[in-house]
């Protein structure tokens, strides 16, 4: 009995991430340094599936100077592109490829300022720039826009990094965590800051009185919450009138691993969900962005969610 093609090309695509590599293939052309970046694997894994692929024809690639640019190989039709376009579709919304996408945006973003280098002036400056002050000295600095009199809670402080961002520029923080390695990190790095106030405490039940933060952070701790509403909440209650939250936490992502290795409670949250979440903890104003992608960062995408609590009437 011949063997169907089409149950070779099923068998080529049974892996996801050849279907991701395909994904991306399938407009841009693309290094295998770029596709590593997006995927954030190594090239040895990236490399033996694109091997795959292009044994296949369902990959092609082209020399240029030294690297190899791929492309999904369009001539592969009839039952194979009907094949490939059902598993597009059905792949399209999942948490895997809306990551890639933001990550690819980020490294096209990366590829046009290379080509564009050569003929700005300001590239030049931003390079000496970093060379003698530092990269990301400017987002140092921005803790300097905060009033000065303000007292902000870190709230889930880790080992107290945000919180030493934050001393030089206000008049207190509130570090807050419930784990006591966490603390004894925090107030080693913190020592010497007497406007710092290290609290053990849960963040659903803060150990810090009604309205008494002008502002307040949740960095990355939600996601081990069993409750994050809860947390939410508290965070609204120490807040005083008109008091502002931010909020920085994963988008939806498919990392099951994280859940025994990292002690994760929730594979992020979708936009719309943390909105909701801030409305009902009763925040106003509330403002729920992506943050731009590293194509350099291993872990997922994340977003920045802020809102502030009802003023008083005038």
């Amino acid at each position: 009995m011949t063997r169907p093609p089409i149950l070779d090309h099923a068998a080529q695509l049974a892996e996801p991430i050849r279907c991701r590599l395909l994904q991306l293939l399938d407009r841009h052309e693309l290094t295998v340094g770029e596709l590593c970046s997006v995927l954030q694997l190594p090239q040895s894994t990236v490399s033996r599936h694109l091997k795959v692929l292009g044994d296949a024809g369902w990959v092609a690639a082209r020399r240029d100077g030294t690297s190899n640019l791929y492309r999904r190989d369009h001539r592969l039709n009839g039952t194979a592109s009907e094949l490939w376009g059902l598993i597009r579709s059905e792949m399209a919304d999942t948490a895997d490829s809306r990551q890639d996408r933001r990550r690819l945006d980020a490294v096209l973003h990366e590829r046009r300022a290379r080509s564009k280098e050569f003929f700005a002036s300001s590239d030049e400056w931003d390079s000496l720039r970093d060379e003698f002050f530092g990269e990301g000295f400017d987002l140092h600095a921005l803790p300097g826009l905060l009033d000065p009199d303000w007292c902000i809670g870190d709230l889930g402080c880790g080992t107290g990094r945000l919180s030493l961002a934050l001393a030089p520029f206000v008049a207190e923080v509130a570090a807050v965590d419930a784990s006591t390695a966490m603390l004894r990190a925090a107030r080693l790095r913190l020592e010497g800051f007497e406007s710092v106030n290290v609290l053990e405490g849960e963040l659903e039940d803060l150990p810090i009185e009604d309205g008494r933060l002008d502002a307040a952070t949740l960095v990355l701790t939600l996601h081990h919450l069993s409750e994050p509403s809860a947390a939410l909440a508290e965070a609204r209650r120490v807040l005083r009138p008109g008091g502002r939250l931010l909020v920085v936490d994963m988008l939806p992502h498919g990392h099951e691993d994280y859940r025994t290795s990292m002690g994760h409670v929730w594979l992020g949250f979708p936009l719309e969900q943390i909105e909701t979440m801030l409305r009902t903890a009763g925040f106003e104003s509330i403002r729920v962005t992506p943050l731009p992608a590293d194509p350099q960062a291993k872990g997922p995408g994340l977003f920045a969610a802020s809102g502030h609590t009802p003023r008083p009437n005038r």
